[in-house]
């Protein structure tokens, strides 16, 4: 702890003193007309050509620093309670779109699209993502990990077209602000726009177009100014919905019919704060998790997907290197419970900023289900304070168990970040600690880490170390592995040779132990990477090597009837992958590991593919079959899973989501239809099916249908 503090110390002298001057961040006037806009994608009104405009990007890859080879250009006109972007993107030529998606909140950065980041408070820590393709897909996001990451998860409220010509494409973006939590006081947002050209395999941005920065670090990004004063009206959005649907429980049960109401009720209490209330809340829209293959001793990280629980989120971030090895606070704990779902009858939340203080509440009452769980009362608070320019020092608390009893968790943390090193390079630091109290636990209550992270396109570098205490077991936490010291390093070198037809370079080090809390080891993992090479073709090829060892004391279930003895396992594991290019109609990557196993052999086979004939229709594949034979066993499960994307039109889609694996034997399929008929209000049909391999032959296990429909009133 001493030798990461005195680190991070050390670290910010380093950056007051060798902290270059900062090139000024460009900045551009937002117009007014915006209430004169038709949302056709053509930026032909008048009040586009009245307003400045950004007139020219600067490519970020392949060559840093160049002009970029297709001209761009953007305005920007505010009024009422909406922003909208326009942007005119002009092809090089010789080079054709690159566009097949539809779909929302689909990934994008395989084909051409513009992408903007826009952070209200300009505080550099949280902002707001959004894209949008030729063919008009829109994809929105939270900035997470203060620029690091982004949740696809959250949605906002926004509409978007495009035109497209021989020559060019356009889009006019409109976001309603009250979608954003923002200083009403102030007239400068920060703002930055990046333009993908896959055809050339380039990216292009406006501000700070360095191979070092991240997008989504709004610390870098430009500024917007001349906002007017939104007019927000009482920023009360009241959304009632109806459910209704009908189906089999099991095999031989008679056909059962359900119909509910529920309500979402949300209130921007001032331009900075955001409170909703959930009542007897349905998630009936949700998609449903992919199933994965589970080869380890430990429990698998599924992030959360339902919408209450997204909005601001991002307040809810804690400790630097945290990732899914502990989870303060995993809000998948509320309404789910041992993979069962359970009522909830009611939440709330407050989530927003007040001055430099970002604040995250929630509460909620979950119902009773059987003997699993009983009613109970969750809730959780996170409060994070900005310090300088990008550091922050926060806490976070959590109360209530789901499954019964006293659960209480709480911690703080701290976070130097900048932007700054020896200039433009990132560094972070970060400590945090955190203690639980939960009904029935014993020993050491306590988990404490810290991490030293630089995040650079040339070196990333990093160390984290973790000390989980074995009674640490936060109720509404994940902690998949307790007892433990964690130890990770990783020294990654990503050259760009500019030769061979090789794009980037990838050659990658990362070591990871784990020891008991009295120092002894208990597992390790070499991960590297002598070949991994991204082309400039937009493929990538990859070798891997992986010594790992294992010091099992308890037996484990590695698969259906085949359980690895207690003992000491050493064994190197090999992985070579190939990666085609999603620019193409047909993609998708082969991966193949192989090599020892506790003792034995395993081979690993992993599939993803991708035909996308059209914009209209696509097929996507997954799949995994390992074939292992081990001293106490042999392994063979396989893992497949086939989704069919009918996209309409980007506010009319049904997909159908197929899958199966040996280790449950059976078939479950989720088709879902989602129409959005206006930006408020949409249409969900959702059906089920579930089949069980029994006796060699494939039998109904259930089924439901389900109808939601949703609308939301604006005062």
């Amino acid at each position: 702890m001493r030798l990461l503090f005195g680190a991070a110390v050390g670290a910010a002298t380093l950056v007051g003193s060798l902290a270059a001057q900062q090139t000024p961040r460009p900045a551009v006037k937002v117009g007014t007309g915006a209430e004169t806009i038709v949302l056709d994608g053509r930026l032909s009104e008048p009040a586009w050509f009245a307003t400045d405009s950004i007139t020219s990007l600067t490519e970020v890859e392949p060559q840093s620093g160049r002009v970029s080879r297709g001209r761009t250009t953007v305005r920007i006109l505010a009024a009422g309670g909406s922003l909208i972007i326009g942007v005119d993107c002009h092809l090089a030529p010789g080079v054709a779109i690159v566009s097949f998606a539809k779909a929302r909140d689909v990934d994008l950065r395989q084909e051409d699209h513009i992408k903007v980041v826009i952070d209200p408070f300009r505080d550099g820590r949280s902002g707001y993502l959004f894209a949008v393709n030729p063919t008009g897909a829109r994809y929105d996001a939270l900035v997470t990990n203060q620029g690091e990451g982004e949740n696809s998860n959250w949605d906002a409220l926004w509409q978007a077209a495009t035109a497209v010509t021989d020559s060019s494409w356009s889009v006019e973006i409109k976001i309603e602000v009250s979608s954003l939590s923002f200083d009403p006081s102030s007239d400068e947002w920060s703002f930055n726009l990046q333009r993908r050209v896959q055809g050339l395999l380039e990216t292009d941005r406006w501000a700070s177009p360095s191979q070092d920065a991240k997008f989504g670090q709004t610390t870098r990004a430009g500024r917007i100014f001349g906002l007017p004063r939104f007019n927000l009206g009482h920023g009360l959005t009241f959304r009632p919905s109806v459910t209704a649907g009908a189906g089999h429980s099991s095999a031989g049960e008679p056909l059962d019919g359900t119909a509910d109401v529920s309500l979402d009720l949300k209130k921007k209490l001032t331009a900075t704060l955001d409170g909703a209330v959930t009542i007897n809340t349905d998630f009936a829209e949700t998609e449903v998790d992919a199933r994965r293959t589970n080869l380890t001793r430990f429990p698998l990280f599924f992030p959360e997907k339902r919408t209450f629980f997204l909005e601001g989120s991002d307040v809810f971030d804690f400790g630097l290197g945290l990732r899914t090895d502990l989870v303060p606070f995993f809000s998948r704990r509320v309404g789910l419970l041992q993979g069962r779902q359970v009522p909830l009858q009611v939440g709330g939340k407050l989530t927003g900023q007040v001055g430099g203080t970002k604040l995250g509440m929630e509460i909620a009452r979950t119902g009773s289900v059987d003997s699993l769980a009983p009613a109970a009362v969750l809730g959780s608070l996170r409060v994070r304070q900005n310090i300088g320019r990008e550091s922050s020092v926060g806490a976070i608390a959590t109360f209530g168990d789901p499954a019964g009893g006293h659960g209480f968790m709480g911690g703080v943390d701290a976070v130097y970040r900048t932007t700054r090193l020896l200039g433009d390079k990132n560094f972070l630091a970060g400590l945090w600690v955190l203690g639980s109290d939960r009904s029935g636990t014993t020993g050491d209550r306590w988990a404490v880490g810290g991490a030293l992270d630089f995040p650079n396109d040339l070196v990333d570098a990093a160390i984290n170390w973790k000390r989980i205490g074995d009674g640490f077991d936060p109720s509404l936490g994940f902690v998949p592995r307790r007892g433990v010291n964690l130890f990770n390093v990783s020294v990654d070198l990503n050259p760009r040779p500019k030769r061979f037809g090789i794009r980037q370079a990838f050659f990658e080090n990362q070591f990871t132990l784990a020891t008991d809390l009295g120092g002894r080891w208990q597992s390790y993992r070499l991960f590297m990477a002598p070949v991994n090479y991204r082309l400039e073709s937009g493929d990538r090829v990859e070798a891997n090597v992986v010594p790992q060892g294992e010091q099992l004391t308890e037996p484990f279930e590695v698969a259906n009837g085949v359980t690895i003895a207690p003992g000491t396992y050493r064994f190197t594991r090999f992985r070579v992958e190939a990666e085609f290019a999603a620019r193409r109609p047909l993609s998708g990557q082969l991966t193949w590991w192989f090599g020892g196993f506790y003792g034995g052999h395993l081979n690993q086979f992993q599939i993803e593919a991708a035909w996308r004939p059209s914009a209209a229709f696509a097929i996507e594949i997954e799949g995994e079959r390992d074939i292992g034979t081990l001293p106490v066993g042999r392994i063979r499960t396989t893992l497949v899973g086939a989704r069919l994307r009918f996209n309409v039109s980007p506010d009319l889609q049904a997909n159908s989501f197929v899958q199966y694996d040996t280790e449950s034997a059976s078939i479950g399929s989720n088709s879902r239809l989602r129409w959005t008929i206006t930006p408020v209000a949409e249409l969900y049909l959702i059906y089920n099916h579930n089949l069980r391999d029994q006796f060699n032959r494939f039998r109904f296990e259930s089924n439901q249908l389900s109808a939601k429909l949703a609308y939301a009133w604006r005062r």
